[in-house]
């Protein structure tokens, strides 16, 4: 009999996001591998939601997504690029940005299609691209003396060829925490022009940045000529602490926004209709939450980057996110281990501590087994119990 797996999904077995948090609920230990926040998101998002819940707002909402939620989408993204945006034409309300994901690569690839994608990367990307029946083309970043992620110029050309339909840019980016430069997104802006790509850009990050004088988010639609091959990814998720809600969204000219859609009407076909109001009072009051979030967040980076280092792990600063990669050969050694994932067991395991093996993120997985992902989107609390617990490698 053949696998109940379908070959397309079988070698991606069970994402790393639910491994290693079960394997942190079993050892009782401090999970900073998943992305998610212990603390609530902002009040006033909840009390919208449960409004609209209790205001008979229940039954399915129109597929595109509500009108008053594609309206503040629209009027959000034409702050943030100067864009006009049609929240009629040109929005999509997802189940989060993973469906956007997935349905923004099924809405506008053929099989036979050919995908850019930088690794390491979120690991829905490349499940999505095998999903469209496309080939995944890989550019690698890697840290420089400074400890800042870039790619090669040279191997960014050479992936775009005449079968590229699209390239996905996350930025800023999971799991590194860069923030793409303008110079960089201008490169690979070029290769779309030159080449018809489909840019395909995970903004989800956008608000949660560290530097912005010095590495300010710049929307990827925003760039010349890219508006009209540009679909712009975002959600509630990240930005206001609620990621079990899942509203999402994609932004793009009406053509491509057409594709989404294709796609989302037999994905999902509506999210959550009361969540939706909620998120839409969330985009209204933004400024009210956002600034408070991303102070708690550097002062986490700022704390965990400080201890890592401390204990011998060469951190690479994130710009932006809530995630910090660390080199950690120098501990591994003096723990005799062999790479990221067994160092991700041994900490769960013998210290109490869950991180992410990145390696899982990489087509080349050499690339990432010197690298550890730390989540800091926690409690300050949470935080400084993990940098407790971690503090026994120091005596290994």
């Amino acid at each position: 009999m053949r696998p109940a797996v379908s070959a397309k999904l079988a070698p991606f077995g069970t994402t790393i996001f639910t491994t290693m948090s079960r394997l942190a609920a079993e050892h009782g230990a401090v999970n900073l591998s998943q992305g998610f926040p212990d603390f609530e998101g902002p009040a006033f998002v909840k009390e919208a939601a449960a409004r609209a819940l209790h205001h008979e707002h229940n039954q399915y909402a129109p597929m595109p997504g509500l009108p008053a939620l594609r309206a503040r989408i629209a009027e959000r993204f034409t702050r943030d690029t100067a864009l006009a945006c049609d929240p009629d034409a040109q929005v999509v309300v997802t189940a989060g940005c993973t469906e956007a994901i997935a349905a923004a690569l099924l809405g506008v690839c053929d099989p036979g299609d050919e995908v850019v994608l930088f690794e390491p990367y979120y690991d829905s990307y490349r499940a999505c691209v095998a999903m469209a029946g496309c080939t995944a083309r890989f550019v690698a970043l890697r840290p420089g003396a400074d400890g800042v992620f870039r790619f090669d110029p040279a191997e960014l050309a050479g992936a775009f060829t005449g079968r590229t339909r699209a390239v996905i840019v996350n930025t800023p980016h999971n799991p590194t925490g860069k923030v793409f430069s303008r110079e960089e997104l201008e490169q690979i802006a070029a290769c779309c022009r030159r080449t018809g790509a489909i840019a395909i850009a995970d903004e989800v990050y956008e608000r949660l940045l560290f530097e912005p004088s010095a590495l300010p988010h710049i929307c990827f639609a925003s760039l010349p000529g890219m508006a009209g091959q540009t679909l712009t990814l975002s959600s509630i998720g990240k930005t206001f602490s609620l990621t079990g809600w899942k509203i999402g969204w994609a932004v793009g000219p009406a053509s491509l926004a057409a594709a989404v859609r294709s796609a989302h009407q037999f994905l999902a076909f509506a999210v959550a209709t009361p969540l939706q109001h909620g998120a839409a009072e969330a985009l209204k009051r933004e400024a009210e939450y956002v600034p408070e979030l991303v102070a708690l967040l550097d002062a986490n980076r700022r704390r965990l980057g400080g201890a890592l280092s401390e204990l011998g792990f060469v951190v690479h600063p994130p710009a932006g996110t809530y995630f910090i990669c660390a080199d950690h050969s120098a501990v591994s050694r003096r723990l005799s281990v062999v790479d990221d994932a067994e160092l991700c067991t041994r900490l769960i395991r013998d210290y109490g501590v869950a991180a992410i093996p990145p390696s899982v993120f990489y087509d080349r997985k050499h690339l990432g087994r010197n690298l550890l992902r730390f989540a800091f989107c926690k409690k300050p609390e949470t935080i400084e119990e993990g940098i407790r617990r971690l503090r026994a490698l120091a005596r290994a």
